[in-house]
């Protein structure tokens, strides 16, 4: 096993690299970072500006500077703030982990749990009823869906029942900039999470439901079933494990891209997340934010990919053969 993970580990760095160096060349060609220093006619400062950024010499020249602070932990300073692009990377980065990390878990146990019942209950009334409900979630954007959550579980309770304080929070992740896992951090989690996994609770329930009708299909399965193995041992034990490893690989490229489609979410919601950093350094042509925020998201989806080839070995040992 240790061999598998480290021969993946190895294939990903080449990928990350690529994959950065494209990404930084596109910035730069698409923003220019002495931009300021252009604006206020002297050319002195854009000298400076173009020494400190290397922009005198070619792209490779350049990536390879950045790279090697960049591994150093320097990302350089943000034009807009002139804070530590690092820092505000760091700070960013830790929200959208937390709306990730919750809504990644509360979506994985649902939709394994609606699509295998949908499985297991082909055309009962409750898999229709899940069938329809994914087709809502689906439909539905999740800034439509955000605005929707926010009147129906904060706004409207307030004012139907008049209560002092809503039912649910809908600006940032804590009241008055407090900390820790507390009901507060609770409340206000509940509709970011809400918006942010409604359309993959519907996506991924629908594959999960797809997955298990494959495998209960197969000879191995009704093999089970002839020896007289309890219906809920075939499901969990046989079934449900080989099910899991396409729903996996799903999981894996939905959960990198979900990393840049946070930015909805975080918006609608206040969070000082990657999605409001990327925004904010979007209008204002911060040409370092960007260049570090692509580059973490480029390595946000390389690694989750790698923990998918790594799930592939768990779930399925001849995989790790390969």
């Amino acid at each position: 096993m240790l061999t598998y993970i480290s021969r993946r580990v190895l294939y990903s760095i080449p990928v990350i690299l690529v994959a950065t160096f494209i990404l930084f060349f596109a910035v730069r060609q698409t923003f220019d970072p002495c931009a300021r220093a252009r604006s206020s006619k002297d050319k002195t400062a854009v000298e400076r500006c173009r020494e400190q950024y290397d922009l005198n010499d070619s792209v490779f020249v350049q990536y390879g500077s950045w790279l090697g602070n960049a591994v150093q932990g320097d990302l350089g300073e943000s034009e807009r703030t002139n804070d530590s692009v690092k820092t505000m990377v760091q700070s960013a980065l830790w929200y959208t982990i937390q709306l990730i990390f919750w809504g990644i878990l509360v979506s994985a146990i649902l939709s394994i749990l609606l699509g295998v019942y949908s499985a297991v209950r082909q055309y009962s009334v409750g898999d229709y009823v899940f069938t329809g409900l994914s087709y809502l979630g689906l439909a539905l954007p999740p800034f439509v869906f955000g605005i929707l959550a926010i009147q129906i579980f904060a706004v409207g309770p307030t004012e139907w029942f008049n209560l002092k304080e809503p039912l649910f929070y809908f600006v940032g992740l804590h009241e008055g900039g407090g900390k820790g896992f507390n009901v507060d951090y609770a409340k206000h989690l509940v509709l970011p999470v809400m918006t942010f996994t409604v359309q993959i609770i519907a996506e991924w329930s629908r594959f999960q439901r797809a997955a298990m009708l494959d495998v209960m299909g197969a000879d191995y399965v009704r093999t089970a079933r002839a020896k007289g193995v309890p219906r809920r041992k075939v499901v969990t034990h046989h079934a449900l494990r080989n099910a899991l490893i396409p729903l996996v690989t799903v999981m894996a490229i939905d959960i990198g891209a979900l990393f840049g489609g946070v930015i909805i979410t975080e918006e609608i919601f206040s969070i000082p997340g990657m999605g409001k950093l990327f925004i904010d350094a979007l209008n204002a042509g911060d040409a370092p934010v960007l260049v570090a925020w692509t580059i973490v998201t480029a390595c946000f989806v390389v690694l989750f990919n790698l923990v998918a080839d790594v799930l592939y070995g768990v779930l399925d040992p001849r995989i790790r053969l390969t």
